[in-house]
């Protein structure tokens, strides 16, 4: 059996796992492929992993080849999806292995905001509790997460295992249904009345044309003052010029940002500014516990050993 030739085009993502196959191969490994140079590093091989690197129409197109793009993360929004079915080319993801770190994640900044965790630790740093007359530092009032409501916008297995977490600790939870939706399902409630309920918004979803900017200003403006905002799947979710003017303003109490319509960000995201008070920001790192990147090893492997078994898996359609 001749030797198929993988590369992985960003394998400095995940440098210190080793890949194996139960096949013959040649595996290339470039750090980080930059996009003009994509095609060229797909030159003769039949199977690309990417966890990041886009493969767009024409680096497709000049690798005739190709059969496999075996995507090293859930998302596959900077794969050409509609070019690889019109080429023929298989596209797998990687699906349900960091449910637990992601909603832990979460979880984590939903209880430190609604804490003031950010605001109190950065006093601290500066020196104020040292100089304060009292045993305490006073300010922003601080809350409790028993009582409160968590409006969650998508129900899969991230969504639904942060719920869990926020029953334990005495939140209701509510789901949303999706935006503009003529019909609200069994288990859900409107979008508009879960923004107005919500004391903690957390959204898990998929970036689309549909989700794209799902909160930005007008929805921030329905929402309770001091809400806390919560984004931990893709940039572009929730616009971040209006999410900063709402952390200013007030109208957002707190938000957690694991994720960036631009990564690494650019200096001039709005996000990046110093004044923005109860924010953590996280460089899209929720996934990476290092259980859920073992698991991610092992289903990227299971994915290419099952496509060149003739047994596809985790197919994207």
């Amino acid at each position: 059996m001749d030797k198929k030739k993988i590369v992985f085009l960003d394998h400095g993502t995940m440098s210190r796992f080793d890949l194996t196959f139960n096949f013959p191969y040649e595996l290339i490994e470039i750090d980080n492929c930059p996009r003009e140079k994509v095609a060229d590093a797909l030159a003769g091989c039949e199977i690309a992993i990417t966890n990041k690197v886009p493969i767009d129409r024409a680096a497709m197109e000049a690798n005739p080849q190709l059969k496999l793009i075996a995507v090293a993360a859930t998302g596959f929004n900077m794969i050409d999806i509609a070019a690889a079915k019109e080429f023929g080319i298989t596209v797998a993801n990687v699906a349900g292995y960091s449910q637990t770190a992601v909603a832990e994640h979460a979880f984590m900044m939903m209880i430190s905001l609604v804490h003031r965790l950010p605001l109190y630790e950065a006093r601290v740093r500066a020196g104020e509790w040292q100089k304060s007359p009292f045993f305490s530092l006073f300010g922003a009032p601080i809350y409790e997460l028993k009582g409160k409501t968590l409006g969650i916008f998508g129900r899969g297995s991230i969504g639904s295992q942060l719920a869990k977490y926020a029953e334990c600790f005495g939140m209701n939870v509510l789901y949303s249904e999706r935006k503009g939706a003529s019909e609200i399902r069994p288990g859900y409630e409107s979008f508009l009345d879960v923004l107005e309920k919500s004391d903690v918004y957390s959204i898990h979803a998929p970036l689309t044309p549909e989700t794209e900017n799902l909160i930005a200003a007008e929805e921030i403006a329905k929402m309770k003052q001091g809400v806390i905002i919560l984004n931990v799947s893709r940039g572009g979710l929730v616009n971040e010029a209006d999410l900063a003017a709402g952390l200013r303003s007030g109208q957002v109490g707190g938000a957690g940002i694991d994720v960036l319509t631009s990564e690494p960000p650019k200096p001039d995201n709005p996000l990046l500014a110093a004044d923005l008070g109860n924010l953590i920001l996280t460089p899209h790192t929720a996934y990476a516990s290092e259980e859920a990147l073992a698991k991610l090893v092992i289903i990227l492997q299971d994915n290419i050993n099952q496509f060149v078994a003739g047994a596809p898996m985790n197919v994207v359609n």
